[in-house]
């Protein structure tokens, strides 16, 4: 069996803001919308924190493409007499 333990918190909102929060999801899941948005957005931001750790990993010039992929792409595509399409 697995227990979730949570953990309360103040948080200030404007009115504004709660009352779209309200009408979106009730006054009865303002806890658990707040929660599940929140985990999105972390999880978000660590995807980006990632992809922007891998900028510049690989060095430009690896692929057999790199210097014309047009010319790359037509020899895939026609190169092979007996492929069709």
């Amino acid at each position: 069996m697995c227990y979730v333990v949570a953990m309360r918190l103040h948080i200030s909102l404007g009115d504004d803001l709660v009352k779209q929060l309200d009408e979106r999801v009730g006054q009865r899941r303002r806890s658990a919308y707040i929660g599940e948005t929140l985990r999105r957005a972390l999880d978000e931001e660590r995807r980006w924190d990632d992809i922007e750790a891998g900028i510049g990993a690989f060095a430009g010039r690896e692929h057999e493409w790199d210097d014309d992929p047009v010319a790359w792409v037509h020899a895939q595509r026609f190169g092979d007499p007996s492929r069709v399409g």
